[in-house]
This record gives structure tokens, C-alpha cells and sequence, in this order.
């Protein structure tokens, strides 16, 4: 009888999200909740103007004709069809990236995940060796390309000096169509190999049982069965969680095509986001730039949600009986 009669009580204390803001139970709390929302408010504002905001006049925009200097009109999915029949760089704009994705990412999560184990063996000197490692990925997109297109000068960067000097003939990096795309992608791991992934690897690996891996080791297993049985399933979800964000990063790749080749020689490094940038700024297309932005993001979402279904065959979460 007691848990009957205390039950609507524990309804009737519950003032709600309503509640907490104009009908709590005292002037106190009502005074506090209200310095609450006021100090959310230029957050609710921010993502209100620069975010939602946006979002929607781009999903506006991008069944329009718009050029900016005269009124949208309206055209209702015709964007979307002249992206998919008519645009000659959409597909292949579409295939670089791609490429460019196939060669970064499992290049990254590899050598990310290598220095993370390297770092994690507690070895003298380690907090040292993090720090260096991490430093690269403070770099600006912007200081990181000029720098290294300094670096990758065919005639005059000090790679193809050194390379010179041992009798071997250095390539055009940059100003190279067949290398082009590959000295971004060296430019990207330089960046990001020891960067957030790293960490991120690095604290996965901290999470991973002693006791197992003593177990595993009195049963016999080596260090890769180790490896393979004990240290991949236990950072399975650490390495989904890379993936996903390595991927979305290595599709949305602009600064550094852009700064360092402007998607050139020959459109060798003319990336997804550098098409939709050209589109809007460059030929003041922005309906049609809108419309690859909205493609771009259901790119995104699919690959995302096939790593999501994909993920139930491998990733193992702790406590996890299926």
C-alpha cells in the first residue's frame, strides 16, 4: 500500500523541463533556472545563425537557381540531375576523392595504431616522444601546405636536393600529375599520424586488461596472437570510432588541395569539396553548389551507416553476450 500511495507523490515533485523553467517550486530555483537559459542563450543563438540556419537555406537553395546577384527560381530537382548527367568533373571529382580516402585511411589507422603500441610499452622517454609526435598536428592546414610545397619544389625543395645529392632524380611532386595526389597524401599522414588518432589509440590500448593479456600469454599465444585475440577485439570499438572519423575527414579534404595545387596540374587533385568551393565562389553557382553539398552529405551518411552494420561482425563491447 505504501509503494501505491508514494507513487503519484514522486509524479507530482517531478516539475519537468517546463517546470524547471517557469514553475519551480521556489524564487531560488526559479532564479537559478532562468540564469541557466540565459547563459545557454548565445550557445541556442550560435547554433540557431551558424548551423541550423545554414543547413536549411542550403536545402532551399539547392532546388533554386541562384546566383547570388539575381532572386533564387525555383527548379525543383534539376541540380541534382545535372549533377548525376551533365557536370564532366562531378564523377571524377568524386572517383579523386575516393582515391585519395582508399590511400589515407588505412595508411593512417595502421601507423597511428603502431605509434599508439609503441608508445604504450612505457619505454624511458616516452611522454617526450608523444609530445613530438603530436606537434605536427598543431600545424595549420594552411602553414602545413606552404611549408611543404616549399619542401616538394621540383627544382629547388630540399627533398629533391638530398635526393640529388645520393644520385637519384627526384619527381615533380606537386607540379606532377602522377604524383600529385600521392605528396597530399603524404602530407595528410606526416600530419595526422600522430595526431588525435594517436591518442585516442593510445588510450583505447590503456584500457585493455592486464590480466588478460598475463592470461593469454601463461596459455601460450605469442605476440601477435596476443595481438590479434586479446588487443583487437578489446580497442575494437577505439577503432571503429577512428575509422569513422578518419573517413568523414579524408572525403571532406579541401585546404590542402587547395592552398598547395588549387586542384591541379590537370585536375589531378580537383577533390569533392574543391568542386562544390569552385561551384559557389568561383562561377557564383551557389544552387547548384548546394545540391553537391546535400549529395556530399548523403555520401557521407551512407558510408557511415555501412560501418555501423558492418561493425556488429567485429566490434566487441564489454558486457556485450551476443
Amino acid at each position: 500500500m505504501s509503494i501505491i500511495r508514494t507513487a503519484p507523490l514522486a509524479r507530482q515533485r517531478s516539475p519537468g523541463f517546463i517546470g524547471t523553467l517557469v514553475g519551480a517550486r521556489s524564487p531560488l530555483e526559479k532564479h537559478q533556472a532562468i540564469w541557466g537559459y540565459i547563459f545557454l542563450l548565445p550557445w541556442l543563438l550560435g547554433l540557431l545563425i551558424f548551423t541550423i540556419g545554414p543547413i536549411i537555406a542550403s536545402a532551399y537553395f539547392s532546388l533554386m537557381e541562384y546566383d547570388v546577384l539575381s532572386p533564387p527560381k525555383f527548379i525543383g530537382l534539376e541540380n541534382y540531375v545535372r549533377a548525376f548527367t551533365a557536370d564532366k568533373q562531378f564523377w571524377p571529382s568524386l572517383w579523386r576523392t575516393l582515391d585519395y580516402s582508399l590511400q589515407v585511411v588505412p595508411l593512417g589507422i595502421i601507423s597511428s595504431l603502431l605509434l599508439a603500441m609503441l608508445l604504450n610499452q612505457g619505454y624511458k622517454g616516452t611522454s617526450f616522444f608523444r609530445t613530438m609526435f603530436f606537434l605536427p598536428s598543431l600545424t595549420p592546414a594552411v602553414a602545413l601546405a606552404l611549408v611543404w610545397t616549399w619542401l616538394l619544389h621540383p627544382q629547388l625543395g630540399p627533398i629533391n636536393l638530398a635526393l640529388g645529392w645520393v644520385g637519384i632524380q627526384g619527381p615533380g611532386w606537386l607540379a606532377d600529375k602522377l604524383w600529385a595526389l600521392r605528396s597530399l597524401v603524404l602530407m595528410a599522414l606526416w600530419a595526422g599520424v600522430g595526431g588525435n588518432q594517436m591518442l585516442i589509440f593510445l588510450a583505447g590500448l590503456q584500457g585493455v586488461p592486464r590480466e588478460l593479456m598475463e592470461a593469454a600469454e601463461i596459455d601460450g599465444a605469442g605476440p601477435w596472437a596476443r595481438f590479434r585475440h586479446v588487443t583487437i577485439p578489446m580497442i575494437s570499438p577505439t577503432l571503429l570510432f577512428n575509422l569513422i572519423l578518419g573517413i568523414i575527414g579524408a572525403l571532406k579534404v579541401f585546404t590542402l588541395a587547395f592552398v598547395a595545387t588549387n586542384g591541379g596540374p590537370s585536375f589531378s587533385t580537383w577533390f569533392y569539396a574543391l568542386h562544390i568551393y569552385n561551384q559557389a565562389f568561383n562561377y557564383f553557382r551557389m544552387g547548384y553548389a548546394s545540391a553537391l553539398a546535400w549529395i556530399f552529405v548523403l555520401i557521407l551518411m551512407v558510408f557511415t551507416y555501412i560501418q555501423l552494420v558492418l561493425s556488429r561482425r567485429w566490434v566487441y563491447y564489454g558486457g556485450d553476450t551476443n
